[in-house]
């Protein structure tokens, strides 16, 4: 017997490591110099430098990967995310007062 409530499983935000498609890759990281080269050269340079390879731009011709540490990858993304968004809220909250004081 199931549960009662259903949960898709949630798809993976970026294709990382042997789930990247390509046949070859732009690739980005820190101390390399950008260039293409084929998946498993990638591979093996993220494997060397104990990191893994994220795409983090599928639609580029060819699409861009960069060797990072996933997971701190995500948190730095989430942590812009919402920076961005506590931002747009303080702008809203300082018009409302302006207008407030002038009307």
């Amino acid at each position: 017997m199931g549960s009662r409530f259903f949960r898709p499983k949630k798809e993976a935000e970026h294709k990382i490591n042997e789930l990247i498609t390509a046949t070859h890759v732009r690739i980005v990281a820190d101390g390399i110099e950008p260039k293409i080269v084929s998946i498993q050269e990638a591979l093996e340079i993220a494997n060397e430098a104990g990191l893994d390879l994220v795409e983090i731009a599928s639609n580029a011709e060819p699409p861009v990967v960069k060797v990072v540490d996933y997971q701190k990858f995500l948190y730095e993304k989430k942590k812009k995310e919402k920076e961005v968004k506590s931002k747009s809220a303080k702008q809203e909250v300082k018009r409302n007062k302006i207008w407030t004081q002038y009307g």
